[in-house]
């Protein structure tokens, strides 16, 4: 049986652990089996805390149970924070960073019994340039980016949620490609503080995990919503079709995973429409491309004027590129996400959800780049809720799903709503 456990989902473990059917103990033992054996092909790790989690598992155990998370190993994205491990923000410039505190996700996870056993990899200063980790179902294909190595190590049964964070794709897109859940949620509703900050309009912490029940879980013990946990899966959702402006980005397996979905909202009984973005909505996969490369110049100005020669050429050329947008063009990009977040809700009409292109498609057979976030873009500028849905498999065989996205502040509904839709559409 404890061979097995890494394997189990984080909700399925939480309620052994709270039964006592199993030990925290036991579980970081698997884990750190599963890393032993399979790191060497996958590098999701840029620190394994061994003893440490080991100690604090005993220490849980010896214990009374306290919190969502008790005896929950976790992967923490690089970009996060840890007083008791190196971060390194995926960068030489801090190759021997040892803050003097947690993130406060990571402070308030701890203090929910939860159990860091490490840091995953995550891109240079969670952008563009890739970073060691391989996508574990094909070592020759990318996992994604930013959150590579939380994405990875979920997939791979290493650990069952991991941390992850996104500027314009770095939740979903990995999640796609490793074929997880993944769940960014609605802008603001998670404290960033103690993690690198990129972009002040687009940052949002999110959540990797095995299941939508997990994901729920997660959030539910960093946010203290336990509704976030009450996925009533009873009614219909009322959901509609999004291809979005970026719609021909989209290849022949995203085109099959939305076919795949219209026929089990029609095999549900639930009535198969689109939904069309407004006109306006074309501008806006620029005005967050425009956004970002902004905000990354300024957020990352000490390493760009001291430490230029510690970057990777295309963080530079992006760092460059950022300082070239005019005053007035980064204005009318602001301007432009503003009106469109006040338009949002009413664009989705009698829909609670929509459901849309995470990904072009599979993940790239390639390691020297993360993949392309035209998709995550958007739905991050507009700050709502979006979760990754596994569901089929791509023309070779690797992962391939779509998201769900809510309006802002209805995360509950998203979750809800995705987790009725994952059983319906992965019997396809």
């Amino acid at each position: 049986m404890t061979a097995l456990l890494n394997e189990l989902s984080a909700s399925e473990l939480a309620k052994q652990l709270n039964r006592r059917e199993i030990s925290a103990h036991e579980l970081v033992r698997a884990c750190l089996d599963r890393i032993d054996h399979r790191e060497p092909m996958v590098q999701a790790w840029t620190h394994v805390a061994a003893d440490a989690a080991l100690a604090r598992a005993k220490q849980l155990d010896d214990g009374p149970v306290h919190g969502l998370l008790h005896g929950l190993p976790l992967g923490v994205k690089d970009l996060f924070d840890t007083c008791d491990m190196p971060t390194a923000y995926g960068s030489a410039i801090y190759a021997d960073h040892r803050p003097a505190a947690d993130a406060a996700i990571v402070a308030l996870c701890r203090e929910q019994g939860a159990i860091m056993l490490g840091k995953t990899v995550t891109t240079e200063f969670a952008t563009f340039t890739p970073a060691k980790t391989r996508n574990p179902h094909r070592s020759t294909h990318t996992p994604g980016g930013s959150s590579s190595g939380s994405a990875a190590a979920v997939a791979d049964k290493m650990v069952p949620l991991a941390f992850a964070s996104q500027t314009a794709a770095s939740v979903i897109r990995p999640a796609a490609f490793c074929g997880i859940v993944g769940y960014k949620p609605s802008f603001g509703l998670i404290q960033r503080a103690g993690v690198k900050a990129l972009s002040d309009s687009l940052d949002t912490l999110g959540f990797l995990a095995r299941t939508v029940s997990d994901a729920a879980l997660f959030a539910a013990a960093v946010t203290g919503d336990h509704g976030l946990m009450k996925l009533d899966v009873s009614s219909t959702p009322r959901v509609a079709l999004c291809r979005t402006h970026e719609w021909p980005y989209a290849d022949k397996d995203t085109h099959r995973a939305m076919e795949l979905a219209a026929r089990g909202l029609a095999r549900a009984g639930v009535p198969v429409r689109d939904l069309d973005l407004p006109a306006a909505f074309s501008g806006l996969l620029q005005a967050q491309k425009d956004i970002m490369s902004v905000d990354l110049s300024r957020s990352l100005a000490y390493e760009r004027l001291n430490h230029a020669d510690k970057l990777s050429p295309g963080l530079r050329d992006l760092l460059a590129a950022g300082q070239q947008i005019s005053v007035e063009q980064y204005r009318a990009a602001q301007l432009l996400a503003h009106s469109a977040r006040a338009m949002v809700s009413s664009a989705f009409g009698e829909y609670e959800v929509v459901i849309a292109p995470s990904a072009s498609g599979e993940a790239p057979a390639t390691l020297e780049q993360t993949g392309d976030p035209v998709f995550g873009r958007v739905w991050t500028l507009l700050g709502l809720p979006c979760v990754h849905l596994p569901f089929t498999t791509g023309a070779t065989g690797m992962p391939v799903g779509l998201q769900v996205i809510g309006r802002h502040g209805e995360d509950k509904v998203a979750l809800r709503v995705a987790a009725w839709l994952g059983h319906r559409l992965s019997q396809d």
